[in-house]
């Protein structure tokens, strides 16, 4: 179990963690994980892979790489013939699935964590046994890349693609298509037709809005882009600043979706680390300090906040992936090499963009 001992510098950040803290909130993810390697949204309730890979990395930034390892062979285990994962598994058990459709971004996260379990720990025997894991997986994504270069969302549980596509699932699909290249460059196993696909998506979404479901409400679609590394620059920065103030309620974090008096701790998280990855440290560091308010007494993170009527945390659960998602951004702040390489970007292959404007 982690101790304070243990607990990296990186983890440690004024106003967000103590050492103390941290060590917290990292046994809170260890004791959700079950023993298979599954870690479940909390005891009890449901495994997503996205936000399973999310925790299992946050494990790997406090040097818990034995339990991040355990989470990525569950995956492998259970990895669907096509290249998949459910979208629901109940309490992380494979026999129980409670959603059989397969989103894309789902399925492409296995890459990002790969990519950065084999940062953190520079395990070749494990990027060796995984990379079949991620080969299917990315080829079971790019099936359903349109002629635009977007990503369908999903198959239904019928294997029906959806051919719609959410801006923020594409985003975070970008991230991984790069991840994926960097671990075929260490393979030596050149992919140009991921090189390709990557291109296409970035510039699906940074010149072709209307390629992708209106979900503007919804915070995720504001950063995504940035965070995902497929809008950079003074793109980037004209993208945040032109809806800080539609989305970021100071002192208390940043809503999920307009107009609910709602802030979320995962999405807080995350805009830290696209402001992180934009150069702007210190209001990234000012959106950690202001969730602290989510904070529970075991170490965990509420999911959210309603900040006018009830005035309560809501839902009264205490998510792994929510803790993952500050950990995460502590650790790139803190500048732990693994997390400042997968979400800053500098080293991740940038794939084929058109020649074309079309």
């Amino acid at each position: 179990m982690t101790s304070p001992e243990r607990i990296a510098e990186h983890l440690v950040l004024p106003g967000v963690l103590t050492a103390a803290q941290a060590a917290e909130t990292v046994a809170g993810i260890l004791a959700a994980q079950r023993e298979d390697g599954a870690i479940p949204w909390f005891r009890g309730h449901h495994l997503d892979p996205w936000d399973h890979t999310e925790a299992a990395m946050a494990l790997d930034t406090a040097g818990e790489h034995e339990a991040a390892a355990r989470a990525y062979d569950w995956l492998a285990r259970h990895q669907n013939a096509d290249g998949s994962w459910y979208a629901a598994y109940h309490d992380g058990d494979p026999e129980r699935v409670t959603d059989r459709g397969r989103e894309t971004n789902f399925v492409a996260y296995i890459a990002v964590g790969v990519w950065h379990h084999y940062l953190s720990t520079g395990d070749d025997a494990f990027l060796d046994r995984m990379w079949p894991v991620v080969l299917a997986a990315v080829e079971f994504v790019l099936a359903l890349q349109r002629p635009g270069g977007q990503i369908g969302w999903k198959r239904e549980a019928d294997g029906t693609p959806v051919e719609d596509a959410l801006l923020t699932g594409s985003s975070s699909i970008h991230q991984a298509l790069r991840c994926a290249l960097a671990i075929a460059e260490v393979r030596e196993e050149p992919q140009p037709d991921w090189e390709l696909a990557a291109g296409a998506l970035r510039h699906a979404i940074r010149r072709h809005p209307e390629r992708f479901l209106d979900k503007s409400r919804y915070s995720m679609d504001w950063y995504y882009p940035v965070l995902g590394g497929a809008v950079t620059g003074a793109e980037a920065q004209e993208r945040i600043d032109a809806r800080w103030d539609a989305f970021v309620v100071p002192g208390l974090g940043v809503r999920c979706v307009l107009p609910n008096p709602w802030v979320t701790g995962g999405e807080s998280c995350e805009l830290a680390l696209a402001l992180w990855a934009m150069g702007e440290s210190d209001r990234a560091l000012a959106v950690l300090q202001d969730i602290q308010h989510l904070r529970a007494a075991d170490g965990g993170y509420w999911t959210g906040y309603v900040f006018e009527g009830d005035r309560a945390f809501w839902p009264e659960e205490r998510t792994t992936w929510t803790a993952g998602s500050l950990l995460l951004a502590v650790a790139a702040l803190g500048g732990d090499e693994a997390t400042v390489a997968v979400f800053g970007g500098e080293r991740l292959p940038l794939g084929l963009e058109p020649d074309c404007c079309a």
